[in-house]
């Protein structure tokens, strides 16, 4: 059966708010012995006492808890951030609730919704399409958030996000100073802001380089059912430029994806590569992949930071009669590593 702080205040002969200021760890602020914290304590130790955490938020307006939200949970890359989010979460005390939008603008405003029933104190997330009705909503509200990944520009949240167009540029440098001339850029999800920095980046360099952009060696990926749809753009391109000597990647699945075509279609990949992100597999697949690896920890432990920061200042807030929030944008450097 389970202990309740009804059952430690008889046995101690104290009130339930006197156990309840000890077990929420506000003992010394509500001036309380020392002794009777530390009865309190080792009581509720030997009962095993569970505290109910429902009641803890509505007393306190804290759950101690935060939400992520990821387009996709299996992407490793996203996976990993979620790791170092959890990690750092669990460091300051507070617990993860995570969900996966599948990249779908209404699962994704309906677990916004969920986690704010939830109670979650803040909320990370990589947002997924043009809409941003739950997101401004946040926003208005003064809820705690920070978007990582991808950002709407014209908002006022916070963010993290990667130097897209510079890494995008230094990687189609490399490529064009190892000699290509016709290099393929395969993209998708054109209409977030991230994204357009990659393609920028890369056609900054090759006009730079006296290399015209060419709309044949484009190739726009739906992201649904993308496994199938990158077969059709890449027929597309080799049938206009079947003298392709470079492949340029905005993110590392249309790169896996792009080496399944090429073993089924039985075309030797001897072309250079560049990517942003990499993965595992890389090694194996193409070993010569020039990639811009993303600092996932600092992605992940900032994200967090920031999310704290948010939290800790709307309590305040609450306690001075103001409701605004104070956004920070943090653009981070990622590693290159140039293998060809």
């Amino acid at each position: 059966m389970r202990s309740s702080l009804k059952d430690i205040a008889k046995e101690l002969n104290l009130s339930k708010t006197t156990v309840s200021w000890v077990l929420s760890g506000q003992a010394q602020q509500k001036g309380i012995s020392g002794a009777t914290a530390n009865r309190v304590m080792e009581y509720a130790v030997k009962l095993n006492y569970q505290p109910n955490l429902i009641a803890r938020s509505l007393n306190t307006g804290e759950t101690k808890t935060i939400g992520l939200i990821l387009p996709s949970i299996s992407d490793s890359f996203y996976s990993e951030v979620a790791r170092e989010i959890e990690a750092k979460a669990r460091e300051c005390g507070y617990s993860l609730m995570i969900g996966s939008s599948e990249s779908d603008i209404n699962r994704e405003d309906d677990m916004i919704r969920v986690f704010k029933s939830k109670r979650v104190d803040g909320i990370i997330i990589a947002p997924t399409k043009r809409s941003k009705v739950e997101i401004q909503r946040l926003i208005d509200e003064a809820y705690p958030l920070v978007t990582i990944d991808r950002y709407f520009p014209e908002l006022t949240a916070s963010y993290i996000i990667i130097n897209n167009r510079d890494s995008s540029y230094m990687l189609a440098k490399h490529l064009v100073n190892k000699g290509c001339k016709k290099i393929v850029i395969l993209t998708t999800n054109s209409h977030l802001t991230t994204m357009n920095q990659r393609k920028e980046g890369f056609e900054d360099a090759l006009r730079e380089s006296g290399i015209s952009v060419s709309s044949d060696l484009y190739g726009e990926i739906n992201f649904v059912h993308y496994e199938k749809n990158i077969y059709r753009v890449l027929d597309e391109i080799f049938n206009k430029v079947p003298d392709v000597d470079g492949f340029f990647f905005t993110t590392h699945i249309l790169a896996l994806e792009a080496f399944q075509y090429f073993n089924d279609k039985r075309i030797k990949p001897d072309f250079e590569f560049a990517c942003i992100h990499e993965a595992p597999v890389f090694k194996i697949l193409a070993p010569r992949m020039n990639v811009a690896r993303m600092p996932i920890e600092e992605i992940g432990r900032n994200a967090v930071r920031l999310l704290i920061e948010q939290i800790e200042a709307a309590r305040e807030n609450v306690n001075v009669r103001r409701r605004s929030v104070e956004t920070k944008h943090l653009i981070l450097s990622c590693s290159l590593e140039f293998r060809s």
